[in-house]
């Protein structure tokens, strides 16, 4: 009994530590905890197009989140923000249903193709 009550313990701890570093890499870079996210949530268990569409529902109230404080302290100016919101939500939007459509196989390349990307492109930068 006590095994199994120190099991759940580090289970739970071991899932909020996963959340509080997706969170603070998403505050630091902006939506970067999705690339922490999906490796972690397939490491625990969930599927490839699962695992993204989790990754999402984890980061939208995270980035939501973040955008106010950052919004609160003055360090966003909502005139320049919102211009990217219609076409934003637009790609959220044809992002749903290509997920729907493509093949695990591919959707592991693509996503990885984009995290070797972003990865250069931050390095150069």
């Amino acid at each position: 009994m006590i095994y199994l009550i120190n099991n759940n313990i580090k289970k739970i701890l071991k899932l909020s530590s996963f959340g509080v570093l997706v969170g603070t890499v998403n505050g630091l870079f902006g939506a970067g905890g999705g690339m922490l996210a999906v490796p972690l949530l397939r490491k625990l268990g969930l599927k490839g197009k699962s695992a993204h569409a989790n990754a999402i529902a984890v980061i939208v109230p995270i980035t939501i989140l973040s955008a106010a404080i950052y919004i609160y302290k003055g360090s966003v100016d909502l005139s320049d923000a919102l211009i990217y919101l219609p076409t934003g939500v637009l790609g959220a939007y044809l992002g749903t249903i290509c997920l729907k459509k493509i093949s695990t196989v591919w959707l592991k390349r693509i996503f990885g193709g984009f995290m070797v990307y972003a990865g250069i492109r931050l390095l150069l930068k």
